[in-house]
């Protein structure tokens, strides 16, 4: 199960689609929300990416050999290179979890680096 510990909700975002936005304020250091992933393997990315999903998954442990989806709103963070929010991955507990950088307004979308980092300014997949 998803467990949101800080009020959110997803709406239309001007960065991108579909984003997660904070209800309320969120202090620096809270735990966003928990995300259950959906494991599929590598033999199943071509499928996944000929389909809507493709800009959805995350890469998932250190050989390379698997993906996941988060369930939750875990998939739909968008991404910044100066985020307000970071996530890491638990790989014993399949979940990823989203958490504070800084503080957060009511109404400001919550954004994460693609990267991994919150710093690393590599160019994402979708930039040209």
């Amino acid at each position: 199960m998803s467990i949101q510990n800080a009020p959110i909700y997803v709406a239309s975002s001007d960065l991108h689609g579909m984003g997660v936005f904070a209800a309320a304020p969120i202090a620096a250091g809270a735990v966003i929300e928990i995300c259950p992933v959906l494991l599929f393997p590598k033999s199943q990315l071509e499928h996944v990416r000929q389909t809507i999903l493709d800009d959805y998954y995350f890469d998932w442990g250190d050989d390379g050999e698997w993906y996941a989806f988060a369930l939750g709103y875990g998939s739909l963070y968008n991404h910044a290179y100066d985020p307000n929010a970071d996530y890491g991955m638990d790989f014993e507990n399949n979940t990823i979890d989203i958490y504070c950088q800084r503080d957060i307004a009511a109404g400001e979308e919550i954004c994460i680096n693609y990267n991994g980092a919150p710093g690393d300014r590599t160019k994402v997949w979708f930039e040209k």
